[in-house]
């Protein structure tokens, strides 16, 4: 299955900086390497239609920079992979935008968003309470907020990253 084009928000780089370090202490721990690009979906679909593309340009930008507070950690999948996710809690304006453009994908899962960062990609099932366990203690207690700099569309198939709005913080 080829990789799903995505709505995106990418992170300030110093806190894109420093989850990477995290991925590096828990590989270091004997975890699989984690190599995606720290980031947060808004939505995803074989094929985004260009009117999504297009009311997500038009959207985004005031919603940027975004501040996301870390609320929890969350696993989803219910097979033998699943992936670990730091829950986040967006502003209402970013939320109602997020469910805006979901609801408009036909691929989406209506007007719903679950905003996350994934931090353990398609882990075996059995080793998900120990890597809960070591990224809790790889993670600073003072680490509780992520701020999202750039909104942008992500064609894999073509490496095509149409940016939206950029506004680095660091």
């Amino acid at each position: 299955m080829a990789s799903p084009e995505n709505i995106l928000l990418y992170l300030d780089p110093a806190e894109e900086k420093y989850i990477r370090e995290i991925f590096d202490r828990l590989e270091e721990r004997g975890f699989p390497r984690q190599n995606q690009t720290p980031h947060i979906t808004i939505t995803f679909s074989p094929m985004m239609p260009a009117d999504v593309v297009q009311r997500a340009a038009t959207l985004l930008p005031s919603e940027i920079p975004a501040r996301f507070a870390r609320v929890g950690t969350v696993v989803f999948g219910t097979k033998r992979k699943q992936t670990v996710a730091w829950l986040l809690e967006a502003s209402e304006e970013l939320e109602a935008a997020a469910r805006e453009l979901s609801g408009l994908n036909p691929d989406g899962r209506g007007r719903r968003w679950t905003p996350h960062l994934t931090m353990g990609l398609r882990l075996p099932k059995e080793i998900v309470p120990e890597y809960l366990y070591a990224l809790n203690e790889v993670t600073s207690t003072h680490f509780k907020e992520i701020t999202a700099v750039t909104a942008a569309y992500w064609k894999p198939q073509t490496q095509e990253l149409r940016v939206f709005s950029d506004s680095e913080v660091s």
